[in-house]
């Protein structure tokens, strides 16, 4: 009980924090930048958005939800596309509202999951490359980030541009170190370990009998690297449009408040906004990521107010709308389950005699 009571005060106190850096975005920003913005500018930034971006937006928000679900299953041989949909809204949600959010978005995914009849190896095969590939692709995007500026000739100083190349060859080399690795005959021990620590903070009423441990993770290693080997192009077509989609969502968002800055240097804000993400002090890294997106825009040159609204719009569409969408998800899961246990226990009729 002293661990519930603990972890629902060090949630409060992440969402409170969330909403307290969203209220003093301004101030944060010109704490950031020396740029002065108020809650005004921003407002009549948002006032100034057309039905028609709103709807464009939305449209490729909603394609970015379908591509992610090429990603899931790929990862979960037998789910559907409106299961992966479903799920990834629910989890989603869950994530979105708790510091470490992770792990109540897996806890989520193994209830609806075993409802709908896949087995637990299954699923936490299905958690495990899906964890490996958001995680390599969210180092590649940092380095696209730089070969966009570089490309551009956004780092004039050829010192910088050295190291910058610099780093992007070493991000490279990692993730292709990685990747090859899924493809070696030992790929399954070398991905043990962070199966280990992934079966050990599962629920105990999910996870293998210890004397049955040691064979299931074997197995699950081996199911791992062989769901990589087979489906790698699914998983890196679905993570390839979910990645370009949410991209266009940034672009229409510095578009509409008026803070384009250019292909390049939009490829280069939009890795930022998704690295800021990994700020686990607050839910999705919210406000941390709003206030380093819009500090990198005004370096840019772009407006200030412009800048933050652009932020907190982008931000609105890659985290705060999850929530009630997901929400909604998660709703829908549990009355239709509920109508199944009814009908599953609903006695038959008697049949009737001439």
């Amino acid at each position: 009980m002293r661990n519930k009571w603990v972890q629902a005060g060090l949630s409060a106190a992440s969402l409170a924090l969330a909403v307290l850096l969203v209220v003093y975005l301004p101030q944060i920003v010109h704490a950031l930048t020396g740029a002065e913005v108020s809650w005004s500018e921003i407002g009549a930034q948002f006032r100034k958005l057309s039905w028609s971006m709103i709807l464009l937006m939305a449209a490729l928000w909603l394609a970015s939800l379908w591509a992610y679900t090429y990603v899931m299953t790929s990862a979960l041989p037998g789910l559907t596309h409106v299961q992966a949909l479903t799920l990834n809204a629910a989890g989603s949600a869950v994530s979105n509202l708790l510091p470490f959010g992770g792990a109540a978005g897996v806890a989520v995914t193994f209830a609806m999951t075993k409802g709908w009849g896949f087995a637990t190896r299954s699923v936490v095969v299905y958690t495990l490359v899906t964890g490996i590939w958001n995680t390599l692709f969210r180092f590649i995007l940092p380095a696209v980030g730089i070969i966009a500026l570089l490309v551009a000739g956004r780092i004039p100083d050829s010192r910088v541009t050295n190291a910058a190349w610099g780093g992007v060859v070493s991000i490279l080399v990692l993730v292709a170190v990685v990747a090859a690795a899924l493809y070696w005959e030992r790929a399954a021990d070398l991905l043990g370990r962070v199966l280990d620590t992934l079966l050990g903070v599962l629920p105990r009423r999910i996870r293998p009998p210890e004397r049955y441990a040691s064979d299931a993770i074997h197995r699950v290693r081996a199911d791992t690297a062989e769901i990589v080997h087979r489906r790698w192009r699914g998983l890196s077509f679905g993570m390839v449009a979910f990645l370009t989609l949410q991209c266009l969502i940034m672009a229409c968002c510095l578009v509409a408040t008026g803070s384009y800055p250019g292909p390049a240097e939009t490829v280069a804000v939009f890795a930022v906004s998704r690295v800021l993400t990994s700020a686990l002090i607050t839910p999705s890294g919210a406000g941390i990521m709003e206030g380093g997106t819009a500090a990198l825009l005004i370096a840019f040159g772009q407006p200030p107010g412009a800048a933050l609204a652009a932020a907190i719009l982008f931000g609105f569409w890659t985290y705060t709308i999850e929530i009630p969408w997901g929400g909604l998800a998660l709703g829908a899961w549990s009355l239709l389950r509920r109508r199944g246990a009814s009908n599953d226990h609903r006695s038959p009729e008697p049949a009737s005699h001439a």
